[in-house]
């Protein structure tokens, strides 16, 4: 016996690395101010953003009139000048933020879901949030008029007034995550067959407007719809962090998080209301985009190897998904299609892979 203590397993060594619950992690900062970070996450997030990159560089070239990587990055940099500028920051640009910023909502909106139910397959999707924002959408259109802000109000209210429903039917003695899907999706139901109703009401010009918003679009985003857009998504995506901590605890389920201090009575309405206003806001500009609230939080979670799902990583691998999803749908495809004609595509594949792991998890 020396007389010295053995190190901690959690004590920082002089790289900056810890090691907590089996997981290596990397501390930064200094001794009194620092931010521990998985460094499997790390790496995830590192790899969605380098995905995210090559899929705006390809966003901004391709196209009728194409582009190199280097005359895109010209744009920025003021060498490249002239119409090569204006198709790059004013035709291309704004589809591709929407891309990523708009698939980081979704993303996110899902994961929130999938902690308060505690169930993988809670989304906004299954929830009938969509088709909510879809009926608020065709009342303000066939009875208020077609102005691009009473559609956006339209589809914000019915989004949330959705939420509302679900919620208020679905909470006795607590919310439950199986009663919650069980009476999203019959609320889903029932709202998709009023959607159903209306459009066989109207003249055919509209129901076909009406149909292609409601598959889901980047169509018609335009620098004046996604800037607004934009920052109501920056700004519900930096409430998030404010959310996390309590989010965990009731990930341990309800006794254990009130036995840890959270409000969950407090804390549950407040997320969910957050979940609700990040995919409401996307889907009054681009129409319910299936697929990514469902899929991205369980990719990012099973990439990163958390037992958690992890928010940062999980709205970059949904803007990454948006976008080379949009990217399939704009170059890809010999017809143009509706980007949530792909991720409708691709939401089956997964759901399907998602069985086939289950079955073969069973004995």
């Amino acid at each position: 016996m020396n007389g010295t203590a053995p190190p901690r397993a959690d004590a920082p060594s002089r790289k900056g690395t810890v090691l907590a619950a089996g997981r290596r992690r990397v501390m930064v900062g200094t001794d009194r101010l620092n931010v521990v970070l998985g460094v499997r996450p790390v790496a995830v997030a590192l790899l969605a953003a380098a995905a995210i990159a090559v899929g705006a560089v390809a966003a901004l070239a391709l196209g009728d009139f194409p582009l190199t990587a280097r005359d895109v990055l010209g744009v920025f940099t003021g060498r490249t000048q002239g119409f090569a500028r204006t198709v790059v920051l004013e035709w291309r640009l704004p589809r591709a933020a929407a891309a990523v910023l708009f698939g980081a909502a979704l993303a996110v909106s899902g994961a929130i879901f999938q902690a308060v139910t505690r169930n993988p397959l809670a989304s906004p999707d299954i929830v009938g949030l969509a088709n909510g924002s879809f009926t608020g959408m065709l009342i303000a259109l066939l009875l208020l008029g077609g102005s691009w802000p009473l559609l956006t109000a339209g589809s914000l209210v019915g989004g949330l007034l959705a939420a509302l429903a679900v919620y208020l039917l679905a909470f006795r003695d607590g919310l439950q995550g199986f009663r919650f899907i069980v009476v999203g999706i019959g609320v889903s139901a029932m709202l998709a067959s009023v959607n159903t109703w209306m459009l066989l009401r109207v003249d055919v010009e509209t129901a076909l407007f009406a149909s292609a918003w409601g598959a889901g679009t980047l169509n018609s985003v335009t620098t004046t719809t996604v800037v607004p857009a934009g920052v109501c998504v920056l700004l519900l995506l930096a409430c998030t962090p404010l959310l996390t901590p309590a989010l965990r605890q009731m990930d341990l389920g309800d006794d254990t998080a009130r036995a840890t201090g959270v409000r969950v009575r407090r804390a549950r309405p407040a997320a969910v209301a957050v979940a609700v206003a990040l995919v409401s806001v996307v889907t009054a500009v681009t129409g319910p985009i299936a697929f990514i609230a469902l899929a991205a939080p369980q990719i990012a979670r099973r990439l990163a190897g958390t037992p958690q799902i992890p928010f940062g990583v999980t709205g970059m691998v949904g803007g990454a998904l948006l976008l080379g999803a949009d990217l399939i749908a704009q170059h890809v495809i010999p017809l143009t299609v509706p980007v949530g004609v792909v991720t409708i595509v691709l939401g089956g594949g997964y759901l399907v892979l998602l069985l086939i792991h289950q079955a073969r998890r069973r004995p």
